[in-house]
């Protein structure tokens, strides 16, 4: 009996022990370092419009009209809803996706004023895994200036300037491709950046 309570003892010593190291001090650790070394992605990457958040340069959200750049369609619940990321899940032969990418081709092809056989970039008819990429390509962002051009009375040229600016290339200079974060431009253009 002195042995089993001796190894109960050593039990519950040893899991509150781990439970205070992996659920406090570790986590307390990690939390410093990223506040100290980058603070605002630390903090979700907020953008702030005259003191108040805008939204996250992460995250996508809606915006819709034609003065603005939209984002990937999303499959997040009722569309851009973090509380329930996810995509699609259905596979390249599902007639469901296949349905839904014709529909949205024919919308993105009229809404931008593209020719019937014009090419269309897939992240502009597809969703992301998480319904939440903030990020279009470059491709579509281009596809998009004229519209977004028409829409705000302004030169075309001034409008490709700032999706250059925008642009991020590559991660590590390999990974990925190049693309714009689409809360960044629009904000942009609205002059609140």
């Amino acid at each position: 009996m002195k042995v089993l309570i001796a190894e109960l003892r050593a039990s519950i010593v040893l899991t509150l022990l781990l439970a205070a190291v992996c659920c406090g001090i570790y986590p307390l650790i990690v939390w410093g370092i990223a506040q100290g070394v980058f603070p605002g992605r630390a903090n979700g990457s907020l953008v702030e419009v005259d003191g108040k958040v805008a939204g996250s340069s992460l995250l996508a959200q809606r915006f819709t009209g034609p003065k603005y750049f939209h984002p990937r369609p999303s499959a997040a619940g009722q569309g851009y809803d973090a509380a329930d990321s996810g995509g699609t899940n259905l596979g390249p032969t599902s007639k469901k996706l296949i349905g839904t990418v014709r529909e949205r081709v024919a919308a993105y092809r009229a809404e931008n004023g593209l020719l019937p056989d014009a090419r269309v970039p897939a992240d502009a008819v597809t969703s992301s895994a998480s319904g939440l990429d903030p990020d279009i390509s470059v491709g579509n962002a281009l596809l998009q200036a004229a519209r977004v051009a028409t829409a705000r009375g302004i030169p075309k040229e001034a409008v490709l300037k700032r999706v250059r600016a925008h642009t991020e290339g590559r991660d590590l200079g390999v990974l990925g491709e190049p693309r714009v974060n689409v809360l960044l431009l629009n904000l942009d253009l609205d002059g609140k950046m």
